[in-house]
């Protein structure tokens, strides 16, 4: 089975990757980032931002039409065979025969690759009481619920010990309580060993709960890297949403005239959101007043990672 280099290095290394489809279609339009060994790093972005495109190239499953990229020092392109032993992925489509048991699963992913059998069969014994699977993994796939599937799905990835695991969109479809206890589980690998793991995807709470630090994803481009609270922190501690009658790009304009908002404030719809940077309810009424903007209502909470996405992009995460 192939090893990491002997030189330390980044766990994941990609510059200037690029996928352009068949028609001129440019998924993926020239990013670049590193991942740390041992690091939870997130691509957060909404469905055809370029992520699952990301993933594909990484795990070798496309082709890269421009740019680089390595995995425990290993190039995706020139070494596929090196990066894919170094390495697992949990696709965002479920991959398993529905006819076999799941124990059948786990032994096939150590056989393919070529872990050493007593090896294989202690891990899979550790996984499966490890992710609750001992009540079915005997049974067909087929027999299975969403999250015991998806519950299987990483476990197998886990057999072959991998240093660097890609889990994209894992817990999409899943319905609210299993979603929150497979997150549990995937926030556990990390207490396991020093794996890596690059996660794809676009609920909020995920990335805010797993992630290290967070690349956010828009139109095949990587718009702002930072860890979470640094991303918040653009937005400062509080932000004012406001409800116009009016035209509310007009009416932002009218408050970045009179100094009242910065260019970090936008407008969706009817709506303003603007951070307020130290200034307190009041005031934002008060000035609100100054300049004859009517308010229909005025809410003041925390910023969230869908305003930080909305700011960079004027889109929003859950597209």
């Amino acid at each position: 089975m192939a090893t990491a280099m002997d030189t330390p290095g980044p766990a994941i290394e990609v510059a200037g990757l690029r996928k352009t489809y068949p028609g001129g279609v440019e998924a993926v339009r020239g990013i670049d980032f590193t991942v740390a060994p041992g690091e939870v790093f997130g691509l957060l972005g909404p469905n055809g931002a370029g992520k699952s495109t990301t993933i594909g190239m990484l795990t070798t499953t496309i082709r890269p039409t421009a740019g680089r990229a390595k995995l425990a020092g290993y190039d995706v392109t020139r070494e596929p065979l090196a990066a894919r032993h170094v390495s697992s992925v949990v696709f965002q489509e479920a991959v398993v025969d529905r006819a076999l048991p799941g124990r059948t699963h786990l032994e096939l992913h150590g056989r393919l690759w070529s872990v050493d059998p007593v090896a294989a069969q202690r891990r899979s014994v550790e996984l499966v009481h490890s992710f609750d699977l001992d009540d079915v993994i005997d049974r067909p796939v087929a027999t299975y619920s969403g999250g015991q599937r998806r519950r299987l799905e990483i476990a197998r990835a886990l057999v072959s010990d991998p240093q660097v695991l890609f889990l994209d969109e894992p817990t999409v479809g899943l319905d609210t309580r299993i979603r929150y206890e497979l997150l549990d589980l995937i926030g556990g690998l990390r207490a396991r060993n020093e794996m890596t793991t690059l996660l794809t995807t676009h609920y909020l709470d995920e990335a805010e709960r797993l992630c290290d630090r967070i690349a956010v994803v828009h139109a095949g481009l990587i718009v702002a890297m930072d860890t979470p609270a640094k991303l918040l922190a653009r937005l400062g501690d509080d932000i004012a949403e406001i409800r116009v009658a009016g035209d509310a790009e007009a009416a932002l304009a009218r408050l970045r005239s009179h100094g009242l908002a910065t260019d970090d404030a936008f407008a969706i719809g009817s709506t303003l959101t603007v951070p307020l940077h130290r200034r307190d309810a009041q005031s934002i009424l008060d000035e609100l007043a100054s300049v004859s903007i009517g308010a229909a209502a005025v809410t003041i909470r925390k910023p969230t990672l869908d305003d930080v996405y909305l700011h960079l992009t004027g889109d929003r995460l859950a597209a």
